[in-house]
């Protein structure tokens, strides 16, 4: 796979990463815009390393704002903040502009990347959307960084299906990683969350949420996949968790998981008693298993990434202690 690198400067008609209208996630209500800010340092991202390459590393505090081009789309990353590295992986629906919050908590601690995938924000559109698909946006990526700081492992951070392209990853490249935090994703669920009885109203979830995306076309919020690509990736995340199980059997680093009570909402009647049932099932099951798994989990619904911002950063400087050196 052929990546390529371009630094760019926080200037002239491109979006910033903050202050947008909100587009709803998959399974999201509306969530308020984040009252973060953007720095970039005097010297910006044009300077140019012994390797004729654009230096893109972290670390000092700066942010900065680079494109990374591989499978004929281009992905735009933001890095920023001090201490060991963090990357923080969006999932279906998702932007890094919807997880400006988290990130600029943890920019206090850590030297945190942040990325759209295919079709999401600032991303460019593509004419495939699959878990692979989605799986080497985050690949590509995490090569870019390596590229320029081969020494220092990141903890991976991702939320929903970020959480699965996490695992994933780290099974496919031991060591690449320093630790895995999952947040509400990567369940190795017992059962599929879409069977025949909920075709119709994960059908018309996929209709409304690709509706509400169309309130953020333009911004950096934006979401490009239709109610059928949506769809048809919900179908294929359960048939990926049904498998994961194997996949946390060949990672070696510590992993924490972060997860919501109520995923499927706080109803009393039809598929939400079962399936948050069946989400809570999935992490016992996984415990029971790889007993070191650290769990947290938070009494709310799958917003909890954008409702409960700071609790999660907490939880994730308390499980991959700021001053700690990185694994490599």
């Amino acid at each position: 796979m052929t990546t390529r690198t371009a630094a760019t400067e926080v200037t002239g008609p491109r979006e910033p990463y903050d202050d947008h209208e909100v587009a709803p996630g998959a399974g999201q209500g509306p969530r308020p815009p984040a009252s973060t800010s953007t720095r970039t340092g005097d010297d910006g991202d044009n300077r140019t390393g012994d390797d004729g390459g654009h230096r893109i590393g972290g670390g000092d505090g700066t942010m900065r704002h680079f494109t990374v081009h591989h499978d004929g789309v281009t992905i735009p990353v933001s890095r920023g903040g001090r201490g060991r590295p963090l990357v923080l992986c969006p999932g279906l629906n998702s932007t890094q502009a919807d997880l400006s919050e988290l990130a600029e908590l943890l920019r206090r601690d850590y030297d945190v990347v942040t990325f759209d995938l295919r079709g999401h924000g600032l991303a460019s559109g593509a004419d495939r959307y699959s878990f692979d698909a989605f799986l080497s946006d985050l690949v590509a990526v995490l090569d870019e960084l390596e590229r320029h700081d081969p020494a220092a492992a990141p903890v991976l951070v991702g939320y929903s299906l970020g959480a699965d392209l996490a695992v994933r990853h780290a099974a496919e490249r031991p060591g690449a990683v320093a630790g895995l935090v999952l947040i509400d994703g990567a369940n190795p669920l017992p059962e599929p969350f879409i069977t025949d009885i909920d075709l119709v109203e994960f059908r018309a979830m996929a209709r409304d949420q690709a509706r509400s995306a169309e309130r953020a076309k333009g911004t950096a919020r934006q979401v490009l996949l239709t109610a059928r690509d949506i769809f048809a990736l919900g179908q294929e995340i359960d048939e990926v968790r049904s498998k994961i199980l194997d996949r946390y059997r060949e990672i070696d680093r510590p992993i924490n998981m972060i997860m919501s009570t109520a995923i499927a909402g706080d109803g009393t009647e039809g598929r939400a008693p079962r399936h948050n049932q069946l989400w809570r099932g999935g992490v016992e099951r996984l415990v029971r298993e790889q007993p070191h798994i650290a769990t947290s989990w938070l009494d709310t619904g799958h917003q909890l990434v954008f409702t409960h911002a700071p609790r999660i950063a907490e939880i994730i400087r308390r499980a991959h202690h700021p001053s700690a050196a990185p694994a490599s």
